[in-house]
């Protein structure tokens, strides 16, 4: 399930801070609240890259592309998506985005977004997702078009390694989540002590994951 970032998850964070009680965003920010601190990547980038990295597996042709992210309300899968997009249009302008669907991170949903979008454009899309990749590599071996079809998503899982191992997917940008957690009991330590929140904390990194170099 996607938490939506709405108003009630913004003043229930703002009504914490009220009461003294310091919260940490993970993964994904919220805008406009009273939070300490936000420990992820900047996703902006994280979209740029993967839309980079499906305009470099398309090579020099004319394509079409689908986005699903799991909801567009989800601050992390906007700015992804907003972040493949406006690299889309800088660099690949032969690139065209067919469509922008929400799966909810529901396998389920995923699958039959893809249906319908394989069904829309049977000259084959080319799709970069924000999670739940495991419906849409379904679809695509259903339709046999698994290895024609670029498939690039975000968060390393036991699926995704799965669907890199098999050739379904082509690549996973991802972030270390124990070093995440890590770094949010390291934030807490500080403000216990009276320390500047972030003192010592390290940016999260992007990782790049591809069959061949699968940790």
């Amino acid at each position: 399930m996607t938490l939506r970032h709405g108003p009630a998850v913004r003043e229930a964070v703002n009504g914490l801070a009220e009461r003294g009680i310091p919260t940490v965003t993970l993964i994904s920010d919220i805008s406009n609240t009273r939070r300490i601190a936000y420990i992820g990547l900047d996703n902006r980038a994280a979209g740029r890259t993967a839309g980079d990295l499906v305009a470099r597996f398309i090579g020099p042709r004319p394509a079409k592309v689908a986005m699903i992210a799991g909801s567009r309300s989800y601050r992390a899968h906007e700015e992804r998506e907003m972040g493949s997009l406006h690299l889309f249009e800088e660099m690949f302008p032969a690139i065209k985005v067919i469509g922008l669907r929400e799966g909810h991170d529901d396998e389920g949903r995923n699958y039959r977004q893809t249906k319908i979008l394989l069904g829309q454009y049977p000259d084959r899309a080319s799709t970069n997702i924000g999670g739940g990749s495991e419906g849409i590599a379904n679809a695509l071996k259903e339709a046999r078009c698994e290895n024609q079809v670029v498939l690039v998503g975000h968060g390393l899982t036991p699926e995704t390694r799965a669907l890199l191992m098999d050739g379904t997917m082509d690549a996973v940008i991802t972030q270390n989540p124990q070093n995440a957690m890590l770094s949010c009991v390291a934030i807490f330590a500080n403000l216990r002590v009276g320390r500047p929140p972030l003192l010592g904390i390290e940016p999260p990194r992007s990782e790049l994951i591809l069959r061949e170099n699968l940790p």
